[in-house]
C-alpha cells in the first residue's frame, strides 16, 4: 500500500472513530462475566480495513472501497520492466527476477467514496 492509500484509509477510519455511536456499526464483544453479556467496541484499524473489504453496507457506510486482486505473470513483467528498463530481453529465470526485485503480485485498489444527496 502507498502513501497516498494509506493517508485515505487514515482519514476515513479517523471519522469512523469520531462518528461511531451505533453498535451496527461496532464490532461486537462477548464479555467473559459469570453470566452472557454483550458490549461494543472500535474496530481496530486492520479490522475496519478488512470489514470494508468483506462487507458491502460497512463500505459503503463510511465511504472506503479496497479491491484486491493477483497479478498475472504478464501484468508482473510488465512492472518488472517498467521499473527495469534496461532489461527487455525476456529469460528463464525471470520469475527469480521478479522475486529478487520485489516485484508486487498483488493490486490494491482504494477508493474514497464521496456520497452527494440532494433534494429538488
Amino acid at each position: 500500500m502507498n502513501n497516498e492509500q494509506q493517508q485515505i484509509i487514515d482519514e476515513v477510519y479517523e471519522n469512523y472513530v469520531n462518528k461511531c455511536n451505533e453498535d451496527k456499526w461496532m464490532k461486537e464483544i462477548i464479555l467473559d462475566l459469570p453470566f452472557p453479556n454483550k458490549s461494543y467496541g472500535l474496530y481496530s484499524q486492520e479490522e475496519f480495513i478488512n470489514k470494508c473489504k468483506t462487507d458491502p453496507e460497512f463500505s459503503e457506510k463510511w465511504g472506503l472501497k479496497i479491491e484486491e486482486r493477483e497479478l498475472s505473470l504478464e501484468e508482473r513483467q510488465d512492472l518488472y520492466f517498467k521499473l527495469n528498463p534496461e532489461f527487455r530481453l525476456m529469460h528463464e529465470s525471470m520469475i527469480e527476477h521478479m522475486i529478487k526485485h520485489n516485484i508486487p503480485t498483488k493490486l490494491i485498489t482504494t477508493t474514497k467514496i464521496t456520497k452527494i444527496e440532494s433534494y429538488e
